[in-house]
């Protein structure tokens, strides 16, 4: 799957984001809305990972989805 696709059915795939990373909150997902960049930067912020751990992790959850 790539990140068009995502981006494009963002609203079925908030609560896999959330379900994956829950510190991110609501308003935070809503803001995102579908923005890969935007989605990453949450993931650095709540969870402190480096960005190219955060971009594998982003790849292999669109892999799951």
């Amino acid at each position: 799957m790539n990140w068009d696709r995502v981006s494009g059915n963002w609203k079925q795939f908030k609560g896999k984001v959330k379900e994956q990373w829950g510190k991110i909150t609501d308003d935070e997902i809503d803001q995102i809305d579908g923005n890969r960049e935007q989605l990453e930067g949450k993931i650095q912020e709540h969870y402190g990972i480096a960005k190219d751990a955060v971009k594998k992790q982003v790849d292999d959850a669109m892999s799951r989805w």
